[in-house]
């Protein structure tokens, strides 16, 4: 059975994704090496104090098992967790470079949003002889919530980089191989992030779900990152 993922789903095959984690035994599909710069050394060191660790963990400490994988225990445990997920990929971007990459997104779509709402005469509030007409306010964030998603949900899928991150040079990668997340874990990342800032607390949901990679350790994920098992990593 192929593991190819089925047409149409939005997914590069996983040998021709060149940002996708190898076993140490895998040469580079395509012979052009890293794709972060000069080769580095196989996944997980290796060096003088022997080879590194079988890819993935396996046995009871591999992915999923105890301290093994995204989310199976504390990965610096006690060496219980004998290969660091994030091994293999660059260092994880910085939060206030995230924030400001998210500003640059959301200032991009706003206008479009605004726009289209204006364009067609769906305003946030239509004030007509002392009447308002709060029910435009529900199909502006509804506008909202369909442009926010299918934004970062395509761009996301296609490269990891919305317009900001690609800016500010970061990429969204898998926790668990580096490569770039699937369609349908980038629109499960996108939903989390943009409806509740669409239609109930925008600044709040924004601060406290973007603002969760400023204090999470050791992945430095915002909420929607621990949805989709993301991470935001540097491109520099």
């Amino acid at each position: 059975m192929s593991s190819e993922p089925p047409p149409g789903s939005g997914q590069q095959p996983p040998d021709d994704d060149p940002f996708r984690k190898r076993p140490p035994d895998e040469p580079p599909g395509d012979g052009t090496g890293s794709p972060y710069g000069s080769e580095p050394p196989p996944y997980g060191g290796g060096g003088p104090s022997g080879p590194p660790p079988p890819y993935g963990g396996g046995g009871t400490n591999g992915p999923g098992g105890p301290g093994g994988g995204p989310y199976g225990g504390d990965p610096y445990g006690g060496g219980s967790y004998p290969t660091d997920p994030l091994a293999g990929m660059p260092p994880l971007a910085d939060s206030v470079m995230r924030t400001l990459a998210r500003i640059i997104d959301m200032i991009l779509v706003g206008v479009v949003v605004w726009l289209l709402t204006w364009g067609f005469g769906v305003n946030e509030y239509d004030v007509d002889s002392d009447r308002i007409e709060i029910g435009k306010s529900f199909w502006q964030s509804a506008v909202a919530a369909v442009l926010y998603i299918a934004y970062d949900t395509v761009l996301t899928a296609r490269t990891g980089q919305t317009l900001g991150k690609k800016l500010l040079r970061m990429r969204v990668a898998n926790l668990d191989n580096g490569a770039t997340p699937s369609v349908q874990n980038a629109l499960a990342r996108a939903a989390v992030l943009w409806i509740p800032f669409a239609f109930c607390c925008a600044c709040v949901w924004t601060a406290v779900c973007g603002g969760w990679s400023f204090f999470d350790r050791p992945y430095k994920q915002g909420l929607h990152d621990k949805a989709a098992k993301t991470v935001v990593v540097s491109t520099k």
